[in-house]
């Protein structure tokens, strides 16, 4: 799974973006936020509000519940406001 990180998102994990393997039993984007937070230090600081986070999972706005596999491109970000 690739994962990316985009604007403050980005500096408090500090990397752009990484591949990893989650555990068999994260399965939903809601299972992938939690393990990562987990993993402390810049990820459980990025991910401390999730209310403040936006996740597309291949290009598509996702929530919690939304599948997550294998292969697939997730992608973490703030919400995004227009003018």
């Amino acid at each position: 799974m690739k994962l990316v990180y985009f604007a403050w998102l980005r500096e408090r994990v500090g990397i752009p973006g990484e591949s990893v393997t989650p555990p068999a039993d994260v399965t939903t984007v809601g299972a992938l936020l939690q393990w990562l937070k987990a993993r402390g230090g810049g990820y459980a600081e990025a991910l401390k509000d999730l209310s403040v986070v936006r996740v597309a999972v291949n290009q598509e706005y996702a929530g919690p519940d939304a599948p997550v596999r294998p292969g697939d491109e997730v992608a973490l970000f703030p919400p995004v406001t227009g003018g």
